[in-house]
This record gives C-alpha cells, sequence and structure tokens, in this order.
C-alpha cells in the first residue's frame, strides 16, 4: 500500500515529517545520509553579531541524555549569508533559519527583515527559548513578551514563522497560544530542560556556565506531555522534539499532536539515524493501514 507522509507548515510544503535540529548536523552529515531525504533541515540558530558561545568545558554526557552549553556559537548574519546560506540552499532540501537574539529583540527584527529579503528562503525559526544564555528571562518564558516579539516579526516577514519555546516554564500552551494569537505558523517544542551535572572528583559543576541545557532520551516524558497540553489549545501544527531517537518515539509524538518531528541529539549517536525514522514511520502507516499520516496526527486515544 502507498502511504502519503507529506505534510505542510504554514506555506512549507515537507515530503516527509522528519527534520533535522538545529545545531546538531553538518556538512560532515552527507557521508551517511542523503539530505534530499530529510523533510527540512534548521540551521545552527545566528545572531546579528558573530558570537564565540560559552567557554569550555560545555557538553558532558548525562544518564540518558546530552548536557550542553554551547552558547550559540556562530558567524553572525554577514558571514552567514556569504558563506552558509548560500551552500544551504543548493542541497535540494527545504533550509529552515533559525534566528536570536542575545541582549535585545530588536536584532531579531533586523535578522528578520534582512532574511526577508531572500527570495529562495521561505521559514525562519525564532529560537526565543535557548536556555544557555546569560539572561535573567527568556522571552519564551513570558506569553506577554512572546506576543509581543512574535507580532512584530509577523509585521515584518511574510516567511512562514516557526516560534521555538522554552519547556521552562509553568504552563507552555499558554505561550504558544500567544504565539498563535500574534501570527505565528508553527510552534516547535521542546527546546532543551535546564538542568546540571557535577563532577564529585573536583567537586566542581561539568559545565562551565554550571547549568545547560539537557536533551537525548531523559527529556522525552517531559516533551510528549508538552506537544500533548499544546495541541489542546492550539491549530496551528506543532513540531515535536525532545528525546526522539527512533521510529516508535516519533510516533508517539505524531499521536500526540505532532505534525512533524525534529531529530536532534540522535543524530550524534547514530548519523543515519532520521532516515531510519522516516522508513519506520512510513512501515507503521503500512502496517496499520494509514493511507497519509495526517490521519494519525493527534489521534491519541484518552
Amino acid at each position: 500500500m502507498r502511504v502519503n507522509l507529506s505534510v505542510k507548515i504554514g506555506k512549507l510544503n515537507l515530503k516527509n515529517p522528519v527534520i533535522l535540529c538545529s545545531g546538531t548536523f553538518s556538512e560532515e552529515l552527507k557521508y551517511f545520509l542523503d539530505f534530499k531525504k530529510i523533510g527540512a533541515l534548521v540551521t545552527k540558530t545566528i545572531t546579528l553579531k558573530p558570537n564565540l558561545g560559552n567557554p569550555p568545558p560545555r557538553t558532558c554526557e548525562t544518564p540518558s541524555g546530552l548536557l550542553n552549553s554551547i552558547g550559540l556559537e556562530n558567524p553572525g548574519l554577514d558571514l552567514f549569508l556569504k558563506r552558509d546560506l548560500v551552500k544551504f540552499l543548493k542541497w535540494g532540501v527545504p533550509i529552515i533559519v533559525s534566528i536570536t537574539s542575545i541582549d535585545e529583540p530588536e536584532e531579531l527584527f533586523i535578522l528578520a527583515k534582512e532574511l526577508a529579503k531572500i527570495k529562495e528562503l521561505k521559514t525562519i525559526e525564532v529560537n526565543l527559548s535557548c536556555p544557555n544564555l546569560r539572561i535573567k528571562k527568556l522571552i519564551s518564558q513570558d506569553k506577554d513578551a512572546t506576543y509581543n516579539v512574535v507580532k512584530k516579526l509577523r509585521k515584518i516577514s511574510s516567511q512562514t514563522l516557526i516560534v521555538k519555546l522554552s519547556p521552562n516554564v509553568t504552563d507552555i500552551s499558554e505561550i504558544a497560544l500567544a504565539a498563535e494569537k500574534a501570527g505565528a505558523d508553527s510552534v516547535s517544542l521542546i527546546n532543551t530542560v535546564s538542568a546540571m551535572a557535577v563532577d564529585i572528583q573536583t567537586r566542581k559543576p561539568m559545565l562551565s556556565t554550571v547549568t545547560g541545557g539537557l536533551s537525548g532520551p531523559a527529556i522525552k516524558p517531559i516533551a510528549l506531555r508538552a506537544v500533548w497540553q499544546v495541541y489542546q489549545r492550539v491549530k496551528i501544527p506543532i513540531i515535536g522534539m525532545g528525546g526522539i531517537m527512533d521510529a516508535k518515539d516519533a510516533i508517539e509524538f505524531i499521536l500526540c499532536g505532532a505534525t512533524a518531528v525534529g531529530i536532534g541529539t540522535a543524530n550524534f549517536v547514530n548519523p543515519k539515524a532520521s532516515l531510519e525514522i522516516i522508513e519506520g514511520i512510513k512501515g507503521y502507516l503500512e502496517a496499520n493501514r494509514f493511507k497519509d499520516i495526517k490521519e494519525l496526527i493527534g489521534t491519541l486515544k484518552v
């Protein structure tokens, strides 16, 4: 039986629901998989000016997870446009450019204005939820701040806007609803969970910044709960992520309401994970006699 794996996120048409998450792949991955077979790729988050990120050590393994505090290391907008984006757009796969601000939200608006000039670029991800910055409160931890920023971005750009949300909040569905009301085309969740690890031999934190963002299988139950809760509140598509390592994990997210799924930490463990997940989803649909993946979205029996 032939099944349809295609999904739509705003104006973005994907051949399948599998997306490679920001900061979890590089060009070297092409030796393990064909990028053209992936639904979409999200670039490493860029800022207006070059950023060196946090000092090392900035990654460490934890039980069933990976802790990182990279701190948004990136070349800045100008070099990204001249060197990286030109290359990415030739890969034959939808490219989603991830943007954020380190100091003031105004940086986001400048980034959006510049990216809106690029006709080949259809989608941007607005990362309002990186936990590895030395700021007291994230934009996505406040529904009013989220609404105001997304509202202004919507006026600036006609590109598909995906808003990336933080799990480090009391009610993530409230934040998602604010993003939707402001004009977001989609929300992606969850970003990493704020966490820390300690070396008992040195009696020091494992990361230079003390705390960082936890990803991997350890956070999957948190991510599933968040996707399920948000699905009850919003009508826009949800991109679910957080600990997806195989097709079973991905299907759980789709059942809970995700239109697409983001693959992150799994890429470090198994570079071919995304392709295996695509085939696994297809096999599940065939075995259960679903002709279209959209028949599966949000069908969790409660």
